[in-house]
């Protein structure tokens, strides 16, 4: 299966995303957000907060015109890596401008790795936030290209993580999480999850990061938004609706931590992720 290599190197269309609290809301319930304890998320009269992973979806759009306009199949298709840059913490309402570059579609011998970076601003044109897209599709490689930049590697020492936080996901996790914007069908319907070689419906790629990202700003950011700076992950296996998930996370240096999600039957699922906060909130 061929893809357009010809968009190695192209920049987007400038794309307008403009969003209420009950979106952030939605996004927050969508990665597991639960009263009581993330009440500041889920309540407008609190702000709403908006949890910083929350930068996957305003920049989604932008994910989803590239990849069509790759020529790829639905099903060949498959989210390898994300990260997400916060440069401030992300209001609750407003219209965000996103332009996407591909920076680059390398061969991988059975499949291509194609490398989105989307950098997002508010409406004085001010960064806010940039995400980096890995997509590995399947099936379309062998056409002899740079093999690209390696894989995340970050292993945890051999010590007791810092912290750990379980979560058990719900049975509608991922029709509730694709209300956010990622309505590929492979996350609620049998028979495309079952052309794809999935027994069922699958969580979302996005949805397992918004766990770890929450995870990440309980413990390890006190619950201040402003105090997240970066999530970087490797997506290293399925989870379906209805699985607990585990996230561990290693500091190996001040404000840095090696993040590692895991299922009930320990099976990682996200791996080789890295997290970076500020001690304390920056100003402004």
């Amino acid at each position: 299966m061929g893809i357009d290599l010809s968009l190695a190197g192209q920049t987007t269309t400038p794309i307008e995303h403009t969003y209420s609290w009950r979106d952030c809301v939605l996004y927050a319930l969508g990665v597991g957000g639960h009263m009581p304890d993330d009440l500041e998320f889920l309540y407008e009269g609190r702000g709403p907060k908006v949890l910083p992973t929350f930068a996957v979806v305003p920049s989604f759009r932008t994910l989803v015109d590239i990849v069509g306009r790759l020529g790829a199949s639905v099903t060949a298709v498959l989210h390898g890596e994300q990260k997400v840059v916060q440069h401030r913490p992300i209001p609750p309402s407003g219209t965000f401008t996103t332009t996407a570059t591909v920076k680059g579609i390398h061969d991988k011998g059975k499949g291509a790795l194609v490398v989105v970076e989307a950098a997002t601003t508010d409406e004085r044109g001010e960064p806010v936030f940039d995400n980096v897209f890995s997509i590995f599709v399947r099936g379309a490689g062998g056409f002899g290209g740079d093999r690209g930049p390696a894989a995340l590697s970050a292993d945890p020492p051999e010590r007791d993580p810092d912290f750990t936080f379980t979560e058990r996901t719900s049975p509608t996790q991922a029709a509730l999480y694709r209300l956010s914007g990622d309505l590929n069908p492979l996350h609620v319907a049998p028979e495309v999850a079952t052309a794809a070689g999935f027994q069922h419906p699958i969580l979302h790629g996005l949805c397992t990061y918004g766990y770890a990202g929450r995870a990440v700003l309980a413990r390890a950011c006190g619950g201040d938004p402003a105090r997240f700076r970066s999530l970087a992950a490797r997506f290293s296996g399925v989870v379906f609706p209805g699985d607990e998930l585990t996230t561990a996370g290693w500091e190996v240096e001040p404000g840095r931590f090696v993040v590692r999600v895991t299922k009930q039957d320990g099976t990682p699922v996200l791996t080789n992720s890295v997290a970076e906060v500020a001690a304390t909130a920056a100003a402004g």
